[in-house]
């Protein structure tokens, strides 16, 4: 019988190693042969009940994986801390309450003299401390609005804290506790980051009482942006992980095999509230540009550009053969950096210092992680043909605010429409009730309207045309009535593609996109 469970023991180990043992060779894999010793194997083993199983039989790349995961975790652990902030929200009887937003709290109402409820909100994150004078960089929605913050280190110190600055861009604050000495993590200028690289989560998810909870997986992606997760962070470009991060994991630290940050847990993408295995981390690039300036100077200064811009649709970059993840400029404000460095509204960015864009929204994401004065050299497609042009920054204080998005009212159905042969969308000229429902000012924006479209129609897939945007011109040649549009669309030859400049008054930007003409 002994020899039985021996026998199966043995193919048991046999199996998962070798399902591991491309990715966990072993310390040696990492370059970290040094920090696993026969000390660590000896402990491991002492505590373990081998009695049906040979110590010799135990095969040392699993020890030496898994302790790699020790000595992480016995390294950064008393870095981390456990952050409380509280809230006092007032509200009448008769109005609606909004919750804070935070990752986790609890409230409880108190009735006041003048009638009204007051809910103290209490909420649960996570930091790291950066510095050893007490310095601590967690998520701006964890402390935003807070009207105390305490912090518990890992050994169960508890410290006021407060708040030396916020970003709400970056969703990255700093805060400091009266303390010295502390142990801190070190932030590098950047990090390599490969998906499929084994990271570690630190944080205290649901509940104080899980406090320097860790938890292990793997970078799902790299460089994630959209304008979804624009909502949640204009500045970061994710970095996505399955390790497991919940509710009150906000603001801890994500780090690598070797004990070094890559990025600092913000967000995660759930239907049920906790974690399904999609996490996101901003980068830690980004968590050291923000940390210094808000330490040193208490707000954050970054690079302006000066460009509106917008996605380039799939047909459009088939007609100018660029990437699809190439940003389109729609609109260069006057005597900023673009201006004077000599960019038009049409040029499409394909790459900014020689990174190839993936999605146009990282124009937003790389510029705003330079600072002021700093040189960046873009590489654009002008008229099919590319160029590099360089840019010095310059500082968003010295221009106007931009115009902020607003809602337009929906307009009147038209009784009559007019199709466009075989595009799958029926236009209509721009009348003064119109005019005048989409906010627009007649001498700045002429064209036709899309009346109506078909969902199906490669109008709507590809070029991305949607009902009420404007059609201003067609191949260079404006198109303020129905009859110059129907001119310039028959000079078109069958078969061929041609570019569409239009304008979305829900977003009051002019974008650019192709249509081909049925053959």
């Amino acid at each position: 019988m002994r020899k039985k469970h021996l026998s199966i023991a043995i193919l048991l180990i046999a199996a998962f190693v070798s399902g591991i043992l491309f990715t966990t060779a072993g310390a040696n894999i990492f370059g970290l042969g040094d920090r696993v010793g026969t000390q660590v194997e000896a402990s491991y083993l002492d505590s373990t009940d081998w009695s049906d199983v040979a110590v010799s039989s135990v095969p040392s790349p699993i020890l030496d994986f898994e302790a790699l995961f020790i000595s992480v975790a016995e390294q950064i652990n008393p870095m981390v801390v456990q952050i409380h902030s509280e809230r006092v929200v007032r509200r009448n009887a008769n109005s609606l309450f909004t919750n804070p937003p935070f990752d986790r709290f609890f409230g409880f109402p108190e009735r006041n003299n003048d009638g009204d409820d007051a809910l103290r909100t209490r909420a649960l994150g996570s930091g790291v401390i950066i510095r050893e004078n007490g310095f601590i960089v967690t998520n701006n929605h964890v402390v935003a609005n807070a009207d105390d913050l305490v912090v518990t280190l890992h050994n169960g110190q508890e410290y006021d804290a407060e708040v030396v600055g916020t970003d709400p861009a970056s969703d990255l604050a700093v805060i400091r506790i009266a303390s010295h000495d502390l142990p801190h993590i070190y932030l590098p200028q950047e990090s390599t980051v490969r998906v499929g690289q084994w990271v570690l989560a630190f944080g205290s998810p649901l509940s104080e009482d899980l406090g320097n909870t860790v938890t292990a997986g793997i970078v799902s992606a790299v460089r994630r942006t959209s304008t979804t997760l624009s909502g949640l962070n204009l500045i970061a470009s994710f970095i996505q992980t399955d390790a497991a991060i919940n509710p009150g994991n906000s603001g801890g630290p994500l780090v690598n095999l070797r004990g070094e940050l890559v990025g600092i847990n913000s967000a995660i993408y759930s239907r049920s509230g906790g974690s399904q295995g999609i996490g996101f981390s901003i980068p830690v690039a980004v968590v050291r540009n923000v940390a210094n300036q808000l330490i040193e100077n208490g707000k954050v200064e970054r690079g302006f550009l000066g460009v509106h811009f917008s996605s380039v649709s799939r047909s459009y970059a088939d007609a100018v053969d660029v990437p699809l993840g190439s940003a389109q400029i729609t609109n260069v404000l006057p005597q900023t950096p673009a201006d004077d460095a000599g960019l038009k509204e049409g040029d499409v960015i394909v790459a900014i210092n020689a990174t190839q864009l993936r999605d146009f929204n990282e124009i937003r994401t790389i510029i705003g992680n330079h600072l002021p004065g700093d040189e960046i050299r873009l590489d654009i497609v002008r008229g099919g043909e590319p160029r590099e042009i360089v840019v010095r920054l310059g500082s968003i204080a010295d221009y106007p605010e931009l115009t902020q998005n607003r809602t337009v009212p929906r307009t009147e159905r038209d009784e009559s429409p007019s199709e466009v042969s075989n595009l799958g969308f029926s236009i209509q000229p721009l009348n003064e009730r119109l005019i005048q429902q989409l906010g627009l000012s007649e001498e700045n924006i002429r064209g036709v309207m899309v009346q109506s479209i078909d969902v199906n129609s490669d109008a709507y897939r590809d070029a991305e045309l949607r009902r009420g945007d404007i059609i201003v011109a067609i191949d260079g040649k404006p198109v303020p009535t129905e009859k110059d549009f129907r001119e310039a669309y028959d000079a078109v030859a069958r078969g061929e593609s041609f570019i569409v400049v239009g304008y979305r008054a829900q977003t009051q930007r002019k974008f650019f996109t192709a249509l081909t003409k049925p053959g």
